[in-house]
Parts: C-alpha cells; sequence; structure tokens
C-alpha cells in the first residue's frame, strides 16, 4: 500500500484488472491520448478503455497507463507507439493473466503514418506517395524525410495525433 494508510487505500479509485485485452504501460507523462491517437482508437468504438495519466512509477518520476479491454493490438499498431513513447510495454491479457509481454520497437523506417511537415515535399503534392522517413534520434524522437530531408522534431510529431 506504499504511503497510504488502510483508510486511504479503501477510499482511493482503482482502475480493476482486465480479463481480457491490451495493457500500455511506461507511456511518456502526459502521452496516454496520443498512444489512443496513433493507434486509430477515438472511444466511439465501443471498446472500455482505461487511462492514468501522470501516475508514479517506480522506474521513473511518471508515467501514463493505457487499459483496452477486449483488443489485442496488432504488431504495426503497436510499433507506432515508439514514435511518441520510446520506452512503453504492452502487456497482452487474457483471462486476467500477461500472455505476452514487450517494449515497444522503433523501426528503422516509418512509412505512411505521419505527414513531412514541408509543403514542398513529394509526398504533399498531387501524386500519391507515401512519406517515408528515417530515424534520426530515438530519444527523444526526430525523423529525417527520405524524400526532401526535412527533420521532424518529436512536437512535430506529436502535433499530427
Amino acid at each position: 500500500m506504499g504511503d497510504l494508510t488502510k483508510e486511504d487505500f479503501d477510499k482511493s479509485l482503482r482502475v480493476r484488472k482486465i480479463r481480457n485485452g491490451t495493457v500500455i504501460d511506461h507511456i511518456s507523462p502526459g502521452n496516454a491520448l496520443n498512444v489512443l491517437k496513433i493507434v486509430g482508437i477515438t472511444g466511439k468504438e465501443g471498446m472500455i478503455i482505461s487511462i492514468a495519466m501522470n501516475v508514479s512509477s517506480g522506474k521513473s518520476e511518471l508515467k501514463d497507463v493505457v487499459k483496452i479491454e477486449n483488443k489485442e493490438l496488432a504488431p504495426e499498431e503497436i510499433n507506432r507507439i515508439a514514435l511518441i513513447s520510446p520506452n512503453a510495454s504492452i502487456n497482452i491479457i487474457r483471462n486476467y493473466d500477461i500472455v505476452q509481454k514487450f517494449k515497444v520497437v522503433l523501426e528503422e523506417k516509418i512509412e505512411g503514418v505521419i505527414r513531412c511537415r514541408n509543403p514542398n515535399c513529394i509526398t504533399n503534392g498531387k501524386e500519391h506517395v507515401d512519406s517515408l522517413f528515417k530515424i534520426e534520434k530515438s530519444d527523444p524522437v526526430s525523423l529525417r524525410c527520405v524524400y526532401c530531408e526535412r527533420i521532424m522534431a518529436y512536437d512535430d510529431i506529436t502535433q499530427q495525433f
């Protein structure tokens, strides 16, 4: 119970365990809503979603946590999370047990997830060309457009979600 008395603990709001779904833990503080956006969850899908933001963590000072009931995220959804929270971890839950646990992976190339900020980039033209970025720096993440060489800083990335 940490620093809480039994009475305080009994009165506190606790997020319950989920039977099946995905828990995204160790999200950079203040980015839980961005994580939901990057994996395409709006809240209108009917899933139960629990969000804890800026909570204490034993590993770092603060973190966010997202619990998505009855949905297991696909690998391509999971690895997008690394763009805004490269230290996040994923727990796949089945029947209240963790059946898979892993860290997000920042892939070498990011294709079609975000748009280049350069209005003159070929990816923003009339022809359909998917954006393609290489990792410039990993923490905080910054990307370099393969086509126009424009650097996308962390703030440029998070503003798109």
